[in-house]
């Protein structure tokens, strides 16, 4: 019988089924740089300790992991999270009936805009960011409404050494107020997202992270900028971070780095927000796409 160290190892595998932690686990790498699928484990259930094991193995080397063909109710899905860490309860995203630790994820066939059609990572404006994301999917598009996620770790490790020596050094800023503030979009009224996101008043806090972090969990280096809640530099004007950060983008979300994920219902994905970006795709109009999200809290990066 295989030891636990010895699967971490075989993650890296593309297709690995191990024994090793008491019944057979099947875990699937979908590209060469981000995701895996995990096969049997009920997360309607509790975790027995070598499915968490699996499921932190393989999320800590891939950044995000998937579930196929789960049945989850709201209390079952906060009951899954919280074997992980603190719920975080979001404060711009409409919650569902009864259970503010879920927000909703929604777009009805009549409307335009979707959430989280920019690439980024959850919570960065948070001064202690958000460890990861749980989004569960109840009602999706026959074609359409993919997720793409791209590796911060793949990102950071093909940069040049000249490039990771200048960024060691630097620190930059990150908001919610351009987003989710009074004077964003969408309570500006230039998009229909308003009703789904909510309490403007709220998107008052801006935080400081390292542009290179050392992960909390795994030890690796992975970049920490993202385009859409990312302003600029610590000590540099947004004109002057301009340039290098639209490099940093660009170079993130090359194809190498980039998986992508099509949902069904009761699909469910769980990414790392320390080690991955993601973007929702927006390309389903007239159709209802309906998923739950749980965010999990971290750790200062600082």
């Amino acid at each position: 019988m295989m030891s636990a160290t010895n699967i971490s190892g075989k993650l890296a595998a593309n297709h690995d089924r191990s024994k090793a932690y008491g019944r057979e686990i099947s875990v699937r790498k979908l590209s060469p740089s981000v995701g895996a699928e995990i096969d049997r484990i009920d997360l309607s259930r509790p975790l027995a300790s070598h499915e968490k094991l699996a499921i932190d193995e393989a999320l800590g080397r891939h950044g995000v992991v998937f579930f196929r063909d789960q049945n989850l109710t709201p209390d079952q899905h906060i009951r899954f999270a919280a074997q992980f860490g603190p719920i975080n309860i979001n404060r711009f995203f409409k919650s569902i009936d009864g259970h503010p630790e879920i927000a909703e994820v929604r777009k009805e066939p009549h409307q335009e805009a979707n959430i989280g059609g920019l690439w980024h990572t959850d919570h960065s404006y948070d001064q202690i960011p958000a460890k990861g994301s749980i989004l569960y999917a109840l009602e999706v598009p026959e074609v359409g409404g993919d997720t793409l996620f791209a590796s911060m770790y793949a990102a950071y490790e093909h940069l040049s050494d000249g490039l990771k020596h200048t960024l060691q050094g630097l620190r930059a800023v990150h908001s919610s107020r351009h987003v989710f503030g009074a004077e964003s979009k969408t309570h500006a009224g230039e998009n229909d997202l308003k009703g789904r996101i909510l309490n403007p008043e709220l998107a008052t806090q801006d935080a400081v992270h390292p542009v290179v972090i050392t992960h909390p969990d795994t030890g690796r280096k992975a970049l920490y900028v993202n385009p859409n809640f990312t302003l600029r530099f610590e000590g540099w004007t947004a004109e002057e971070s301009r340039s290098l950060l639209s490099y940093l983008y660009d170079h993130a979300k090359r194809e190498e780095f980039v998986g992508r994920f099509q949902w069904r219902p009761g699909s469910v994905a769980f990414w790392d927000n320390r080690s991955t970006w993601h973007l929702a795709l927006n390309d389903y109009q007239g159709e209802r796409r309906l998923l739950h999200r749980i965010t999990i809290d971290g750790v200062s990066l600082s």
